[in-house]
């Protein structure tokens, strides 16, 4: 998945509410960052959050995003 897949898939993740975790791995399948969810996060709390996505995504050309549900 490319840059532009990856910050929109994070986002219906989130928007779901059915994960627990989300892995990013780059294509060489290293992991890059884990990032745990919880319940509450909401609002303000998934602007930094989406903001390392964002940083991730201009950084990786294709990376596999890893979800952990609940």
């Amino acid at each position: 998945m490319n840059g532009d897949e990856l910050v929109k898939k994070v986002k219906e993740i989130i928007k779901a509410g059915n994960a627990r975790m989300i892995i990013i791995k780059n294509e060489k399948g290293e992991e890059i960052v884990q990032m745990p969810l919880t319940v509450g996060v909401v609002g303000t709390f998934l602007a930094a959050p989406l903001a390392a996505v964002g940083a991730i995504a201009a950084l990786v050309t294709h990376c596999t995003l890893i979800v952990v549900k609940k």
